[in-house]
């Protein structure tokens, strides 16, 4: 590899931790993780429940630090930067996020701009900053709604104007954390839908998205990171990782996984054994 070959990986790199352990009470909540995003890669990341996936998410947004190992982002390691402005710098989607009800969509679009639930009276965005949020929302399919109360929001609308808010910086880097969570059907398939999009309109946007179903992921996924007991599993390309034999094991019970038309689908295999 020669110097600008170097330099052009290392520029590329969004996301590195290398042999990370996160230790609390004596217990390992993650160990030995190895994880590398690069730029325009749209990770999943799964396991069951407790495997340890929102401290690697946690990690990965600049809100924890590792007992041993590194972790790099957006070409800082954590304990070497200031962790309050390396997360201005991250989208970070949770429909569990606290906003004010008495906003409309484009306020809370625009409540990116300072990670808060509400906006100052005595703030005034710019015109640039206005026209950014709704350039998001015409993106998202909100921009006919963009004066519509938080309060009176479907679930849908809500996840998606959470996307908009988590864009608004123009951010290098967009976590997801369950994104379709508490969406009837149709809303998680226009979320969805919007997220397989992204990659379109933020083609170098990297994203990592937390999920427990595999239903949940945007046709846009290229990687993968399956994790079990706060361990990895497997991890790299999408179609190499989620196979039968990999989710049964970090499942600890026989699935049967597909793919059809891009999207992903699991069920219990019929008439297996247990998997230990």
């Amino acid at each position: 590899m020669n110097a600008d070959d170097s330099e052009r990986n290392h520029s590329d790199s969004v996301l590195a931790l290398h042999d990370v352990a996160v230790i609390r009470q004596g217990r390992a909540l993650v160990e030995a993780i190895e994880l590398d995003v690069k730029r325009g890669e749209q990770w999943a990341l799964l396991g069951p429940n407790g495997a340890g996936k929102s401290t690697i998410l946690a990690l990965c947004g600049a809100r924890l630090h590792p007992t041993i190992g590194t972790v790099h982002v957006l070409g800082h390691q954590l304990g070497r930067v200031d962790m309050r402005w390396l997360r201005s710098t991250i989208g970070h989607v949770d429909p569990r996020t606290r906003i004010e009800p008495h906003l409309s969509i484009r306020e809370v679009v625009l409540t990116g701009l300072h990670a808060s639930s509400d906006l100052s009276r005595r703030w005034v965005p710019t015109a640039e900053q206005s026209e950014l949020a709704d350039d998001l929302l015409a993106t998202l399919g909100l921009l006919g709604r963009a004066g519509r109360e938080w309060s009176v929001l479907s679930q849908g609308e809500r996840g998606r104007a959470l996307i908009a808010r988590a864009l608004i910086t123009e951010p290098r880097l967009l976590l997801l954390d369950e994104p379709t969570t508490g969406l009837d059907l149709a809303a998680r398939e226009i979320l969805l839908g919007v997220l397989a999009g992204l990659r379109n309109v933020h083609p170098d946007l990297a994203t990592v998205l937390v999920t427990h179903h595999l239903e949940e992921l945007p046709t846009s996924t290229t990687h993968a990171f399956v994790l079990a007991d706060g361990r990895r599993v497997a991890s790299g390309d999408v179609d190499r990782v989620l196979t039968s034999e990999t989710v049964s094991r970090a499942f600890e019970h026989p699935i049967h996984v597909q793919r059809r038309d891009g999207r992903w689908s699991a069920t219990g295999a019929t008439g297996a054994a247990h998997v230990s």
